[in-house]
């Protein structure tokens, strides 16, 4: 999430739906997905297709497959059965037995008690509410009733284990959210009993009162409810909150103006919820809770145990603040983050002397350019300032800010600073490399490139686009970073390449020609094409920041389409070029630091004649370099399936050496056949 980079995608086939939520099997490191409730698949990160991935067909409905770290996977069925993934695997058409008979499964959740999973499921029928809890070891199933409340029915549930004892909190359409208690001890067999509720908080403040759709337990004190917070006379607006269930306060509350899903998770003190197209996560931290703390009086800093709020936007002014709208991507943001406030910083009065960094900024705001930089450079000097990363992003974004406003102000040195000695992200300051594209600044974009983990593959197309179009001539009086070129390209005074070569464990290319066949000698003399770079130090630098930098195929190949026919050409050559200098080594790696790799050059080259193909065959200066690019990858094939061929008997040969003592000399002939 924190690098806004899709790990993987696997689609079903056409007409055939994904019917429950995937998860991860934390023993085997498996992913395990239903679809059309009855199919089951299981695959890992390294399966492509999910056609030829693992597939049972089971008897029954799954309803629900919940993951436990030490328990393994438990499934659900829409009938009330539940089977453990293992035993499930063994007969996959074992008949699963109907226990809810006409009831709805509305919620479930799975937890370790021990070392025993424990399942538990609340279903409804006719406006009744049952609730029943499954341990899995012991095959012992309690059934129970929830007790009913006039003119309100559960919305949601959620709940947690302690000491044997079941919390279950349920949030009820009159806004209340009530708690009931379920031991996991049962003495007695009754088919059915009756769960008692007891009122835990009412979400209404001031004459507001917040229509919950989803809620999470933080801790023993503190929930969050995801819902519309509706005021007398006015529009409703949605909103996170977080509640002190022990003082029956709401503690702090965020609107989100571009609408939720209703749907909020809770995992690792991170929150989670979509909110307009984007997933957004805001960081949060509880500590044990005090009435003072709870109604915001509290002054003693040195207090301890004590824990609240500080406000959502902890950098000031939302003028300052990268707001959700302008965001393609979204991480950990000021805008979206929330921490409960440490026991260090529990201290009512702001000092004149400790301005927050949005109102210094404010302050900022009309001061002349001499005196705004001066106060920045002494705030990004500061290594113990809070929430350090994004009080950064918001330094960057003041100076952006401050460009856009006056097109002749722009300083290079000082955003050249702050990105090559702080770690930072595109999400925390995304309008940096559009103003960087529009000054053309191809040093600032190239330490972006190496540096950023969450660069869109919109701006990534952008940079490459800047650097092919660029002259040879004018990429020569720029400073440019040559660390990932200077170990295998070197240039003489007029400018015509001298071939550096770099002999690794005795290997040299001309040395081992005895290994090819006279063929394939020709052909990769051929391909060489004299061993010159088709692009000049400057320009091939640039290009390798932009083969080092992370993309996403799928996102990105749309906009490589749009790449010049000419410029395509000319990049192909630079990595075909680079491809040949790989393959002259024993280790297939390019020397210097930050240097594509062979599975980068491999992966862009296949990805720039996927988007070009047609245009590369069509135009004429592309023949020759595609013909040769075609002798020199077959050459490779040839020789690998060679190697390939005696693959086994070097694995032999190896078996037999650990077998050996190396104490005693002896020499042996082993022929290969």
């Amino acid at each position: 999430v924190s690098d806004q980079k899709p790990l993987g995608c696997w689609s079903v086939k056409h007409g055939q739906i994904i019917t429950c939520p995937v998860v991860c099997n934390f023993e085997t490191h498996e992913y395990i997905a239903v679809h059309d409730d009855k199919v089951l698949r299981i695959w890992k990160d390294n399966d492509i297709n999910l056609d030829k991935v693992f597939k049972a067909t089971l008897s029954a409905d799954v309803y629900r497959i919940h993951s436990l770290p030490n328990g393994g996977p438990v499934v659900l069925f829409k009938g009330g059965g539940v089977r453990t993934l293992d035993v499930l695997l063994e007969a996959p058409q074992q008949e699963i037995e109907n226990i809810i008979s006409d009831e709805v499964i509305k919620w479930s959740e799975a937890f370790m008690e021990g070392r025993q999973p424990v399942l538990i499921f609340a279903t409804e029928k006719d406006g009744d509410f049952f609730v029943y809890v499954q341990k899995l070891k012991m095959n012992r199933l309690h059934k129970y009733k929830l007790e009913q409340q006039e003119l309100s029915k559960p919305l949601s549930f959620t709940a947690y284990i302690k000491n044997q004892i079941i919390t279950l909190l349920c949030l009820y359409s009159n806004d209340s959210v009530y708690k009931v208690l379920i031991p996991l001890q049962q003495n007695c067999e009754e088919e059915e009993q009756i769960l008692s509720k007891s009122l835990l908080l009412k979400l209404s403040v001031s004459g507001s009162v917040l229509k919950g759709t989803s809620f999470v337990v933080l801790d023993r004190d503190h929930i969050a409810v995801l819902g519309s917070l509706a005021a007398s006379g006015k529009d409703s607006k949605e909103c996170l909150t977080i509640w002190n269930t022990k003082f029956q306060t709401l503690q702090t509350s965020k609107e989100l103006p571009l609408g939720t899903s209703g749907q909020l998770w809770c995992y690792e003190e991170k929150f989670f919820f979509t909110h307009g197209k984007v997933l957004t996560v805001i960081m949060y931290k509880c500590e044990t809770s005090s009435l003072a703390a709870a109604v915001g009086k509290l002054k003693d800093s040195q207090t301890p145990d004590v824990s609240s709020f500080v406000n959502w936007n902890t950098l000031g002014d939302e003028e300052l603040v990268v707001s959700f709208q302008s965001q393609q991507s979204v991480a950990l943001k000021s805008e979206s983050k929330m921490t409960l406030r440490s026991k260090r910083n529990t201290v009512a009065k702001v000092q004149p002397d400790t301005l927050s960094v949005g109102q210094l900024l404010l302050n900022l705001k009309d001061a002349s350019t001499t005196v705004f930089e001066d106060e920045l450079r002494q705030l990004v000097s500061k290594a113990q300032m809070p929430d350090f990363q994004a009080s950064i992003g918001c330094v960057i974004t003041a100076l952006i800010n401050r460009c856009k406003t006056n097109p002749k102000y722009y300083p290079r040195n000082f955003l050249l600073h702050i990105v090559e000695t702080r770690d930072l992200s595109y999400s925390l300051c995304p309008d940096l490399m559009a103003v960087a594209l529009e000054k053309k600044d191809v040093h600032l974009l190239q330490i972006c490139l190496q540096r950023f983990p969450d660069i869109p593959e919109e701006i990534t197309y952008a940079c490459l686009k800047v650097f092919l179009s660029l002259s040879e001539s004018y990429l020569q009086r720029i400073d440019v970073d040559l660390e990932s070129v200077i170990c295998y390209i070197d240039i003489e005074f007029n400018n015509k390449e001298v071939k550096t070569e770099i002999v690794e464990n005795g290997f040299n290319a001309e040395l081992e020609q005895d290994i090819w066949d006279t063929k394939i000698a020709k052909e990769t003399h051929v391909t060489a094409n004299g061993e010159f770079c088709p692009v000049g130090p400057q320009k091939a630098a640039l290009l390798n920041a932009v083969l080092y930098s992370a993309y996403s195929e799928t996102f990105l190949l749309p906009h490589l389409k749009n790449l010049p026919a000419q410029q395509a050409v000319l990049f192909l050559r630079y990595l075909y070029y680079l491809y040949v200098k790989c393959s002259e080594k024993i280790n297939t790696t390019l020397p210097g630091i930050r240097s594509p790799t062979i599975s980068q050059i491999m992966d862009w080259m296949c990805l720039l004649l996927d988007a070009h193909f047609t245009v590369m065959v069509m135009l004429p200066e592309a023949k020759e370099l595609l013909s040769n690019l075609h002798k020199f990858v077959r050459a490779q094939v040839r020789f690998y399936s060679e190697l390939n061929k005696i693959e086994g008997s070097l694995r032999e040969l190896q078996r037999l050496n650990h077998q050996k003592d190396s104490q005693t000399y002896s020499i042996e002939v082993l022929e290969l056949v």
